[in-house]
């Protein structure tokens, strides 16, 4: 092993470069560590008020050991420190990491908290994660904000190393490393204890734990490392002999003292602390049925009066979302029917995105869900094949959503008596191109566009002692209005109904028997 040489502060014959430290290596131990780095700067660091945790990041050092349980006393042990290896503490707030490194921070109720170590401040996460009832398998992605000061502090202090150490040779070395940012140091400290306590790994999942750190002087501090590098970029570019009206030697005397001056502020007070955890959206896809002529797809409120009894939106999405224990949801439909139309045959298909579900999705689980709705005692919407989709659920409903047809079964009225040549003579009509403007009903909410539609068939199937009355069975083309078909809009739907039988048409009601998609079927 290489031995440190006290008075001189160099390693001995043949160094071992600063990369063979540099290694995210779980067998790294504190004594490999330390016999690379100088004695007196370390004494130095740590005096005043720099963390262990940031200087073996200043240094380049990666990997477990962050993570060491007695990191702080081994330090301080190795070093030959006057205090007691058993009860040594850092008393002081660390001015580059502001207590991060350190495990102290401010709660949401204003208290200042110290944790003292990587283990129990990982117990307090996974206390969090477990609290919300969260089910993990897959891992966890583990997410960390700071506060831009930080990155100002490393500048500012990396600048006042360079023009302190930068001539010796194990400074030399360094500058070939990367530096380790506060983040990055945070990562080795807590992911190892917390794959631990969570019993899963660390990867890119789904479900996100971040961690988010702020601080209230940021703009002050922030302020002042912009001064440091502004010196520091006037040394390097040469621009001027003179910094503040003194020498340049002078000034890079007093550097330490400047950049000293520059964290003592923002050392007072620990960054406040706040964690909170994220599942990425889950897609549940199916298709509904709805039985009633007073059900809205979605919610619907006129003045703070609500429209019909209930929506599909709330009796599907509701319920999907109180068994996913989540925070929202959206719902999402191919096309819409109007309240007062019911939705028959296999039903329209859907999704509900639930956003923060808890438990893990599965298809026993959609089933149960599926289940739960059908027996609601209302019997006002049903479900069919409810399953769990992911994301590429979309791409099932959106693929051929605009070509798709749709099938009507609509009870008409019309103003004399039907003949059979009229029934003869719906029925041979194929592919009839139709040519709508914008429905008076929707005019106030939708652009004032002529749009051609087709119909691709229509078929008659008359009523048992009604003359007047018919039903009219047809497939559209997606998006054909079908009222305004009928009655005609007041001229803005030709040819209709009406027109081609020469009357006066209405529609009394209408059901949508089909819609021709192939997503969410099985």
């Amino acid at each position: 092993m290489a031995e440190r040489n006290e008075a001189t502060n160099d390693i001995s014959e043949n160094p071992t470069p600063f990369s063979a430290i540099n290694q995210n290596d779980d067998s790294c131990d504190l004594n490999d560590v330390l016999q690379f780095l100088p004695s007196n700067v370390l004494n130095d660091l740590l005096s005043f008020g720099i963390c262990v945790r940031c200087i073996l990041r200043v240094f380049g050092v990666r990997g477990c050991i962050y993570a060491s349980p007695d990191l702080v006393n081994n330090l301080k042990y190795n070093l030959n420190s006057s205090e007691n290896s058993t009860t040594a503490k850092e008393t002081k707030l660390c001015r580059l990491c502001l207590g991060i490194l350190q495990f102290r921070f401010v709660d949401e109720k204003e208290m200042v908290v110290k944790k003292d170590s990587a283990d129990d401040m990982s117990v307090l996460i996974a206390e969090i994660v477990k609290k919300e009832g969260y089910q993990i398998i897959d891992g966890f992605s583990f997410e960390i904000s700071v506060p831009p000061i930080l990155h100002e502090n490393d500048n500012s202090f990396w600048s006042y190393m360079k023009s302190k150490f930068g001539s010796e040779p194990w400074f030399q070395e360094k500058l070939h490393t990367e530096r380790i940012s506060t983040k990055d140091a945070l990562q080795f400290s807590l992911v190892s204890p917390l794959e631990n306590l969570l019993d899963c790994k660390s990867n890119m999942s789904s479900f996100r734990i971040r961690l988010t750190y702020n601080h209230t002087k940021g703009m002050n501090g922030s302020e002042k490392c912009s001064d440091n590098d502004e010196r520091s970029k006037r040394r390097k570019t040469g621009e001027s002999n003179l910094v503040g009206g003194k020498p340049f030697s002078s000034s890079l005397e007093n550097e330490s003292s400047d950049w000293s001056e520059s964290l003592l502020e923002m050392a007072n007070e620990p960054c406040h602390f706040t964690c909170s955890c994220y599942r990425e959206p889950y897609f549940f896809g199916g298709r509904y049925l709805k039985y009633s002529r007073n059900v809205s797809q979605t919610r619907w409120i006129i003045d703070d009066e609500r429209m019909g009894e209930a929506s599909v939106e709330e009796i599907i999405g509701g319920n999907i979302l109180q068994a996913c224990r989540g925070d929202s949801f959206k719902f999402h439909a191919a096309g819409r029917e109007d309240i007062d139309v019911r939705m028959l045959g296999q039903g329209r298909p859907f999704l509900v995105e639930v956003q923060n579900a808890r438990p893990l999705p599965s298809e026993l689980f959609a089933k149960d869900i599926e289940k739960l709705i059908n027996n609601l005692e209302n019997k006002l919407v049903r479900v069919r094949n409810l399953n769990f989709v992911g994301s590429h659920g979309w791409n099932l409903m959106r693929e051929g959503e605009a070509e798709k047809q749709k099938q009507y079964a609509a009870l008409v009225w019309i103003s004399r008596p039907l003949k059979d040549e009229d029934v003869q003579h719906i029925s041979s009509l194929e592919d009839l191109k139709v040519l709508q403007r914008t429905p008076i009903r929707v005019l106030h909410r939708r652009s004032p566009l002529e749009r051609e539609k087709i119909i691709h068939w229509m078929k008659i199937e008359t009523i048992a002692g009604s003359s007047q009355y018919f039903l009219l069975h047809l497939c559209t083309q997606a998006g054909t209005y079908i009222k305004e078909f009928v009655h005609g809009d007041l001229g803005r739907t030709q040819p209709s109904m009406g027109s081609i039988l020469g009357c006066r048409a209405e529609i009394l009601q209408l059901d949508v028997t089909d819609i021709k998609m192939d997503c969410f079927l099985t």
